[in-house]
């Protein structure tokens, strides 16, 4: 049939298909019957003809409870090819699929996991979606490789939540492959695709004239009358205009007042019901069916036909009509009967269904959920255990029929979910397993089970970000008789969301009053999860010491050894001060085992930043972040590179802090965690400071305040007030510098964060001095020296140094300087050459410029070396000053090459290949073929092998 009044969407998708070398895809959106399927299949029939192969998944409601079902469908025509997949993609990937994996460790059969006993850390969605993510476009890439591909995912809105995320996954990284991706959403559903980034084309409802024309040609013998009214109901939509005419009056179908869905799916049922009742107790199966295969919709159809002889009531009958089905209908199953595939010849000749390849589709959406609704309770209960029946071979399937049969509590029902949620926890299926287990908590015969299924739905409800989900879900929990320890579990686990960022600072000695007391009941490892919650909101927020100390109590009284890396990391986000000398020590301890855990890496580099061992805490980041790729936990590893990229900026080491802050804030926007997005961006635009770069480093800072100051996150507003007085300083605004920066130090500013405020004391009393502010300086040096009695912090000594020298009065500041310089900084390469820059302008004031000019050439040499190009450019101005000239910077790679290519370019530099580059990054081997060609001509290189001498880095002296 010709599309009416589709010109323009046509056109763009002959665009879309044409074009296919460059990244193409689109989001088609429109009410339901809009014609969406009709542009896909037109989009099809465009690409067979160019030469593309395509495949195809289309999202069933019945199929959102079953883990990867939209995945299964999508590559079950290229499934040999998962078997050439990398290791780790390859077991990802058949695990997803059903095709592996073992049981869960420690599962119980039958029984879900205690809630805050799973190892839980606060990745976002599970582990195994973007692993599976990765593998899908690895496996698509390759078989584009060989014949340029179009994915079609129609009615993405009904995909199951897995198969949904690594779609979005996969549309997000087709810029380099010949894939042309093209996904269908009702109007007004969610769905991730929407996050996507696809460009989105709004199928509207079509003009009089192409209405007319529409109708005229499938209803050419309508009276005018009839003609008129049909257009009229129809507005515009061509499935009604389509079905509205084979409704008569008397059927109900063309009620003025109904809604336009409500008169289609009249439309539907009464074809339906004009059907021989095996045609309809079929058409109930397929439509309740979460496969399309005939050979399950006829076999589950034989058993309810042989079970009880179907009278004309079919499945629109009353209740009371239609008997409930028997426990024993399994004694009736003929194994070599088969119901005749004739008995859905006349739903196939009245256009409700069609057969094709040993399925059975339905024409539109609409007609399986109209079918399914107008089905009385009765006949729905026997099409559901009619096929539970049959899919004994599919535990998980099973038991969703089973229990959508089920109106009473049924424990034996309730344990098959128990296990459908930890099949589908395991492979990654978040949502999946919420819903399996919230099932399960309806059917529970007992208050403890439904209460323990209810509280663990929602604790993954919270790993995967689903807060409206989880918040229903603990006060369904709330309303039973809760047992201490449900009570205890139900009032922490939303505090989750957003490492408690918008929750009120009383929530932190709550927290710890509550992990004290379930540790005192032997319940170690949720006690330890809950303060760590607790500890967390220490550094996002600002409780005030008491509340800090009772966590350190608490801490202190945990059963764990004082070296555990959770106290460790407790401790220095609750006390980074008073217990930086146990933190340092047991971090020192501990980093000789970096690489061997990356979550514990992880924890040990974010408590190093906490007491200011930067150079700490960028080595035991980077450690961790090579593990959480391989484990594919995307929602812990931006979290990793923005410690890594926060600590090497400071430390000066740009080339390496430019992409792992551009790929944190990627992914954290990508996996939805606001502040560490903001906390990246902030750094990004201190990075756009400290290279002079200071109008970008504006609209980063202001971009990292937007996501922040709604909810206070203190740590990334400290972050952006020193981008801002960086950027000043280099522009000679040394009193908006000041006011900038002394913000942090302000207990009332929320910029103020009480472990970072220490930190930062070079760049302000460089501002202080400038600004003819030294004596409020001082003032500030004097609150700050207790601190650095009882803590080691390098970052703290280091910035006092520095400041004790630079605002000392007359010849004392000389011997104060070579203290400072005398000091260990083999690790802290940007503060080094800060000194000497420092000392070389105080040196040629006093007119001792020959004497200045070592220490300005050595700080010129270092900040160029580590691209710190506003600093350079000062040190060049104060050589010239004392006599000397300085030839000028040449660019480095890192002011070529974008973040992601500078990545990129430093991992081919270390050896690897496209393809482990790809599983690095997550993307296909020849996205990265791609932008290394991009990338070897702004480097004037003509081969990956002169990359190691083009990108030298600065390298401190050990």
């Amino acid at each position: 049939m010709p599309l009416f009044g589709r010109e323009a969407e046509l056109k763009a998708l002959t665009g879309l298909i044409d074009g296919l070398r460059e990244r193409g895809g689109v989001l088609i959106q429109g009410e339901a019957g809009i014609g969406k399927s009709a542009l896909v299949a037109a989009a099809v029939s465009m690409a067979s003809g160019a030469g593309l192969r395509v495949l195809t998944t289309t999202g069933v409601a019945a199929e959102q409870n079953l883990a990867y079902a939209g995945l299964h469908q999508l590559l079950y025509p290229v499934r040999a090819g998962v078997d050439a997949l990398p290791a780790r993609q390859r077991a990802a990937l058949r695990t997803a699929l059903g095709l592996a994996g073992p049981p869960e460790p420690g599962a119980r059969p039958g029984e879900p996991p205690e809630p805050g006993d799973s190892a839980g850390s606060g990745d976002t969605t599970g582990a195994g979606v973007y692993m599976v993510g990765l593998a899908t476009l690895t496996l698509l890439a390759e078989v584009a490789a060989d014949r340029p591909l179009l994915v079609v995912a129609e009615d993405a809105h009904w995909l199951d939540r897995a198969s949904a995320d690594v779609l979005t996954f996969v549309a997000r990284r087709i810029e380099s492959e010949p894939i042309v991706m093209i996904a269908t959403l009702r109007e007004g559903e969610p769905s991730p695709l929407r996050e996507a980034g696809l460009p989105v084309m709004t199928a509207g409802r079509l003009s009089g004239q192409a209405a007319a024309e529409l109708l005229d040609s499938t209803a050419p013998g309508l009276t005018p009358a009839a003609r008129e009214r049909i257009l009229e109901q129809a507005a515009g939509n061509p499935l009604a205009l389509i079905e509205l005419p084979g409704v008569t009056a008397e059927q109900g179908g063309l009620g003025p007042t109904a809604p336009l869905g409500e008169r289609l799916e009249r439309a539907f049922t009464a074809r339906v019901a004009a059907l021989p009742p095996p045609a309809r107790t079929a058409l109930l199966v397929a439509a309740l069916n979460q496969s399309e295969s005939v050979a399950e919709t006829l076999a589950a159809t034989r058993l309810i036909l042989r079970a009880r002889p179907l009278t004309d009531t079919g499945p629109t009958a009353s209740p009371e009509a239609s008997p409930a089905p028997t426990s024993g209908m399994e004694a009736v199953l003929d194994p070599e009967a088969q119901a005749e595939l004739e008995i859905l010849a006349p739903a196939v000749e009245a256009r409700l269904v069609e057969i094709c390849g040993g399925l059975v589709r339905f024409g539109h959406p609409l007609m399986r959920s109209a079918i399914a609704a107008a089905a009385a309770l009765g006949e729905r209960r026997r099409a559901h255990l009619a096929l539970a029946e049959t899919l004994r071979e599919h535990p998980d399937r099973r038991a969703w029929h089973r229990a959508a049969a089920t109106a009473g509590p049924d424990e034996e029902v309730a344990a098959e979910l128990d296990r459908a949620a930890a099949g589908a926890r395991r492979r990654g299926a978040v949502a999946a397993a919420v819903a399996a287990l919230e099932q399960a908590a309806r059917l529970s015969e007992e208050r403890e089970g439904k209460a323990l299924r209810l509280l663990r739905a929602a604790e993954l409800a919270v790993e995967s970000g689903s807060r409206d989900t989880a918040e229903r879900l603990v006060r369904d929990a709330r309303e039973l008789d809760l047992s201490p320890r449900r009570r205890a579990t139900a009032a922490w686990l939303l505090s989750g969301f957003e490492d408690g960022v918008r929750e009120d600072v009383s929530r932190v000695p709550e927290l710890a009053r509550l992990a004290g007391s379930i540790a005192a009941e032997g319940h170690v490892e949720p006690a330890v999860r809950i303060l760590w919650g607790a500890a967390m909101r220490c550094f996002w927020s600002e409780p005030g010491q008491d509340a800090r100390r009772l966590v350190l109590s608490v801490a202190d009284g945990l059963p764990l050894p004082a070296g555990d890396p959770r106290v460790v990391a407790i401790t220095a986000y609750a006390g980074p001060f008073e217990r930086g000398a146990t933190v340092l020590d047991g971090l020192r301890e501990l980093a000789g085992a970096a690489g061997a855990d990356p979550e514990v890496d992880r924890y040990l580099g974010s408590a190093a930043l906490q007491v200011g061992a930067f150079d700490l805490a960028g080595r035991l980041s980077a450690a961790a972040a090579p593990g959480l790729r391989a484990q594919g936990r995307l929602g812990l590893l931006p979290r990793a590179l923005a410690v890594q990229s926060w600590s090497l900026a400071r430390l000066g080491d740009l080339a390496t802090a430019v992409p792992a802050a551009e790929e944190a804030a990627r992914l954290a926007e990508e996996t939805g965690q606001p502040f560490m997005y903001g906390l990246a961006t902030a750094v990004q635009a201190e990075i756009a400071a400290l290279r002079g770069e200071n109008e970008q480093a504006r609209v980063l800072a202001d971009q990292a305040e937007r996501a922040a100051l709604p909810a206070g996150a203190r740590p990334v507003l400290a972050t952006v007030q020193l981008a801002r007085g960086l950027a000043a300083m280099s522009e000679g605004r040394f009193d908006d510098a000041y006011a900038d920066l002394s913000r942090i130090l302000d207990p009332s500013d929320p910029a103020f964060q009480l472990g970072l405020r220490a930190y930062f004391l070079a760049e302000l009393a460089e501002a202080a001095l400038r600004a003819g502010r030294a004596a409020a300086m001082r003032d500030v040096l004097r609150d700050l020296e207790p601190l650095a009695a009882s803590s080691p912090s390098p970052a703290l000594h280091i910035g006092l140094r520095y400041a004790r020298a630079v605002l000392a009065p007359g010849e004392a500041a000389e011997e104060l300087f070579a203290a400072a310089l005398r000091a260990d900084l083999s690790g802290w390469p940007a503060e080094r050459a800060r000194l000497h820059l420092a000392f070389g302008e105080w040196l040629r004031r006093r007119r001792r410029a020959v004497e200045s000019r070592l220490h300005l050439r050595t700080a010129r040499e270092s900040f160029d070396a580590l691209g710190l190009a506003a600093w350079g450019e000062r040190a060049r101005q104060e050589l010239r000053g004392a006599g000397e000239s300085s030839p000028s910077r040449n660019p480095d790679a890192w002011d070529r090459l974008t973040p992601h290519e500078l990545s990129i370019a430093r991992l081919a530099a270390e050896g690897l290949t496209n393809r482990e580059i790809g599983q690095r990054l997550y993307l296909s081997h020849r996205t990265v073929g791609t932008h290394l060609h991009r990338i070897f001509p702004k480097l004037g290189v003509s081969s990956r092998a002169d990359l190691p001498r083009i990108l030298r880095t600065y390298r401190p002296e050990e």
